[in-house]
């Protein structure tokens, strides 16, 4: 069991709604099942209810109980590797292929296709996501890292958080930005209304530093195809980003909803393209770069022919 002990500093606010703000790694419905099943304290007392009002110096206890390990599978799911070794393993992802077992999504996973590729893949940076250092949303494709030791995990983690590790993405977006390159550094936290979603929230809100450098690489009349290059990896950025630039991410159903470009996509036109990382045992440096799905290729195609007219 995880026990959090928090110190209430600011105005009144729902315990739900302040629990959510400071906790961002657990959903508000989560939230709401700890308070009701007893495992939240407001100042040494079992609180159960969610729409209390926190006042300034009120003590809050969290008690996480700990998660049952998932029963994971092994699969025989193909995949694409760029790179493998004794210790680490890159990918190219296909589009629909979610990283890690969830609520939702039990098995069919990367996870679920690592456990038959790498027999020895179980524990190595836990139980529940063995080897995902990093991830991608279930409909981006591209290059991802496995760690198949625990010092690659712990190597390639921080590298990560060290930004050594450079992640580059290509995306077609909707529109044309005015300047040939840019860098949107905005923060990036759960959506408050709807939780299955991220926006720019203030850092005073509970948002977390988010930075995205990006160049034109090519102009497509109202589409423009551009090179990202991630500084941080917050949950959806550069969709997030992208969305709040006025220039979304084309078939992205969440943060570009309502928008069509007429091409059958499998999801939002998102790739991550090179990954460069240095190996955790020779430290010689690694750079992939992981070719775009036909489904990609196929949208540039359609698109510079209308360009053409």
């Amino acid at each position: 069991m995880t026990v959090i002990n928090l110190l209430v500093s600011e105005k009144s606010q729902r315990l739900d709604l302040y629990l959510s703000s400071e906790l961002q790694d657990l959903s508000r419905s989560r939230l709401q099942q700890l308070i009701e099943q007893g495992h939240v304290l407001l100042n040494d007392q079992v609180c159960t209810s969610k729409k209390i009002n926190m006042k300034v110096g009120d003590r809050i206890c969290v008690e996480i109980p700990s998660v049952q390990p998932l029963k994971l599978v092994a699969e025989d799911i193909p995949l694409d590797i760029l790179y493998e070794d004794d210790q680490l393993l890159i990918l190219n992802k296909q589009a629909g292929l979610v990283v890690h077992p969830a609520p939702g999504h039990p098995d069919g996973t990367l996870v679920n296709a690592l456990l038959a590729h790498c027999p020895n893949l179980p524990g190595i940076g836990g139980v529940q996501r063995p080897g995902i250092v990093h991830r991608l949303d279930k409909d981006t494709t591209g290059a991802i890292a496995i760690a198949k030791t625990d010092i690659a995990y712990q190597h390639l983690q921080a590298q990560l958080q060290a930004k050594t590790a450079k992640r580059e993405y290509l995306g077609v977006v909707y529109g044309v930005p005015k300047t040939e390159s840019g860098i949107i550094n905005l923060p990036i936290g759960r959506h408050p209304h709807d939780r299955k979603k991220m926006a720019i929230v203030p850092t005073e809100q509970g948002g977390r530093t988010a930075i995205t450098h990006w160049q034109i690489r090519e102009r497509l009349s109202n589409y423009t195809l551009i090179h990202f290059q991630l500084e941080t990896g917050r949950t959806h950025q550069i969709r997030v980003h992208s969305a709040k630039i006025g220039h979304p991410i084309v078939g992205d159903s969440i943060y570009g909803a309502g928008r069509s470009v007429g091409v059958n996509l499998p999801g939002q036109a998102l790739h991550a393209w090179q990954l460069k990382l240095q190996h955790p045992i020779s430290g010689d440096w690694i750079e992939v770069t992981a070719s775009p799905p036909q489904t990609f290729t196929t949208l540039l195609e359609v698109l510079r022919r209308r360009n053409q007219r």
